[in-house]
């Protein structure tokens, strides 16, 4: 909506803020440094609104926090822009200047009142126009969101719903405000930047865009497809109907971190081939024809870019054990034994080089200018570019953000008489991920050993359950086992589980369901039963 794909500030900037809106966003857990920035602002005099289902550590130092259902976030931010715009609240001079079709949003919202938002998500409405009124009329009012948001069957309009509210109230393009989605894994954003995409080459550019693609034909020597490739959740639904023939994995651990993972292992006992290339074993490496060893990040050189848009460097500490070697290494070899003439760089280095002359954001980026500058936030178009900390401050890249009206809809898979709890997943302090490297770490280990369950007092009660019994969690695609932990952060009719443990898999129990234009499956909204084992 206004051509961003990251933060459009930056994370020194939250220190400075005068209000935090964070949804859907654990951020203590997940993203703890970021946190940190967080609570120092806060006690600098911040306002904080959260909007979570489970009343995480921020929800108690927080100045309106929202206990909403699972799966209603459309329905609770189309009540707060109705309280926006009935009170007249909007940036009448932004929106004049800087987008299109508000009109057309004003309409959808008409009757999204905040009684109307409490029918749904079960936030007061009370609570809500008093949230709407504190974000529009706060000067430096930031957004903070993370995978709460994203990962549903409707998290793309969870998104143009946040979008509408920083367009109508003019958040954006300056300080300490704008539009922030923190990044679920490090360097994700560095990932996309250089075009491990099914839709972009490096720097966004459109694999459709004709110019695009000759300037990579030409850079490359290669002819290019004009078609948009397969995003990951539709080459998992391909995987177990023969679609995709071979898969090459590097540094994921697709069997735990995809839902409903007994398709994914059955799509890959039938794939005829897969490399998997990490730096340990992991469960998707029992399905592997070809395992190549990879180096971590303290055994190689190169770039990280965190969700800021910071162009940052690592540098090599060790070498790497055995017969491991640096990723961009094996894709090199790799390539020229499959017969692409691929240059033999220097260094990591010479590969930034030949990535940034062909995409105008990095231009201005280097390996040499890092370490002699430090770390250099896109779009840095010239050498002696400063770098962006904060995006559009002299206007939007596309001329104007268009508001999206977007309305609510249910989850694809909610709770019934078979399945009567609803199940959110996420991530804990303690494990990374797919805790490939933190499942090895005794520190880690010794605070979180095994999988979990969080349920209200009264869902245990009423199924005769005690903190700490171990109890089969079931859904429709699997059934698991867990321990019970009793928990005041859940709502009642709600529980909660993380991703990390491959002995419980998590995601046997989730709905694969996609989003209608990302493909992301749906992990925060699934139904489940629970029983003592």
């Amino acid at each position: 909506m206004f051509g961003a794909g990251a933060m459009t500030n930056s994370i020194p900037e939250i220190r400075d803020t005068e209000l935090m809106f964070v949804i859907g966003s654990n951020t203590t857990e997940a993203h703890p440094i970021i946190a940190m920035e967080m609570k120092r602002a806060k006690k600098n005099g911040s306002k904080l609104i959260v909007a979570d289902p489970r009343r995480i550590w921020l929800a108690d130092v927080a100045d309106v926090y929202m206990q909403l259902k699972p799966g209603t976030d459309v329905a609770l931010l189309t009540a707060m822009a109705h309280v926006i715009i009935d009170e007249d609240l909007v940036d009448h001079a932004f929106i004049a200047k800087h987008t299109k079709d508000f009109d057309t949003l004003a309409e959808a919202v008409k009757d999204a009142t905040p009684e109307w938002g409490e029918s749904i998500t079960t936030v007061p409405a009370d609570l809500i126009r008093e949230a709407a009124r504190m974000y529009a009329t706060t000067d430096k009012a930031g957004i903070y969101y993370t995978l709460g948001i994203t990962e549903h069957t409707h998290g793309t309009d969870n998104v143009y719903s946040l979008a509408n509210l920083v367009l109508m109230t003019g958040h954006l393009g300056k300080r300490s405000s704008g539009m922030n989605p923190l990044r679920g894994q490090n360097n994700v954003q560095g990932a996309n930047d250089a075009g491990a995409s099914p839709v972009f080459y490096p720097g966004y550019q459109r694999v459709s865009d004709p110019a695009a693609r000759e300037r990579f034909e030409q850079a490359w020597g290669v002819p290019l497809s004009p078609d948009d490739g397969m995003n990951l959740n539709v080459m998992m639904k391909q995987l177990p109907k023969g679609g995709i023939k071979g898969l090459y994995v590097m540094g994921e651990d697709i069997v735990l971190s995809e839902p409903n993972a007994s398709q994914v292992e059955l799509g890959l006992n039938q794939c005829e081939f897969l490399v998997v290339q990490d730096i340990f074993l992991n469960e998707t490496a029992r399905f592997a024809d070809v395992i190549l060893p990879a180096a971590c990040f303290a055994e190689k050189d190169g770039v990280f870019t965190n969700s800021d848009r910071r162009v940052q460097r690592v540098r090599k500490a060790v070498s790497p054990p055995g017969e491991a070697r640096a990723d961009w290494e094996i894709v090199c070899d790799l390539a020229r034994a499959c017969g692409y003439p691929m240059p033999h760089y220097a260094g990591p280095d010479a590969v930034y080089a030949e990535m940034a002359a062909l995409t105008d954001k990095f231009t201005g980026i280097s390996h040499d200018r890092i370490d002699a500058e430090g770390g250099l936030q896109w779009p840095c178009t010239t050498p002696d570019h400063p770098g962006t900390p904060t995006l559009h401050q002299d206007g939007l890249p596309t001329d104007k953000g268009h508001f999206q009206p977007v309305f609510y809809r249910p989850s694809a898979e909610l709770p019934d008489d078979d399945y009567p709890l609803l199940l959110s997943t996420g991530r804990t302090l303690y494990h990374y991920n797919c805790a490939t490297q933190t499942l090895r770490a005794s520190g880690a280990m010794a605070k979180q050993p095994e999988n979990f369950i969080e349920m209200h007092r009264k869902d245990a009660k009423r199924r005769g359950l005690s903190d700490g019994q171990r109890v089969r969690v079931t859904s429709r695609r699997g059934a698991i086992e867990a321990v019970v932990n009793v928990s005041p952060r859940m709502r009642y009719g709600c529980v909660w589980m993380p991703l990390h443990f491959p002995d419980s898999l998590t995601n046997y129990l989730t709905n694969d369901a996609g989003d209608s234009v990302t493909g992301t499956g749906e992990y925060k909204v699934c139904a489940v039963k629970v029983a003592p084992v």
